[in-house]
């Protein structure tokens, strides 16, 4: 079992950067596949980012290819989104996930582990 605790949202204004954290507890997230999704307010929740426990390839959702950027650093036992060119459309909360699989898959019944969410406001 994992655990998954987000860190670092808050309210930036558009055209600036953000970087929000997923820090794992209880096993090696070298072990998982890694996702980043998000949810605004009456909104399904969506793929971001992921990270795949292989080869370590990335997915990027068309929307923030380009702009956003993922990584793990296997030491600290954490995932990073780099969030640059920021719009107000990026409004959400963002999600770490976890999975087993040796890819990266976008469909959020496929995660098993979960963490608890981090606020990303961007003003116009």
């Amino acid at each position: 079992q994992v655990q998954l605790v987000e860190s670092g949202g808050g309210l930036v204004h558009a055209g600036g950067s953000l970087r929000v954290s997923c820090a794992a507890s209880g096993r090696t997230l070298s072990g998982y596949s890694m996702a980043w999704f998000r949810q605004a307010p009456g909104q399904e929740r969506e793929f971001v980012a992921g990270i795949g426990r292989g080869s370590g390839s990335t997915s990027y959702a068309d929307s923030v290819k380009g702009r956003f950027t993922i990584s793990r650093d296997t030491a600290k036992n954490t995932v990073y989104l780099q969030m640059n060119s920021l719009k107000p459309e990026d409004t959400a909360v963002y999600y770490c996930a976890a999975n087993r699989l040796l890819t990266v898959v976008n469909t959020p019944r496929q995660y098993d582990y979960w963490g608890q969410g981090t606020q990303v406001t961007v003003s116009s």
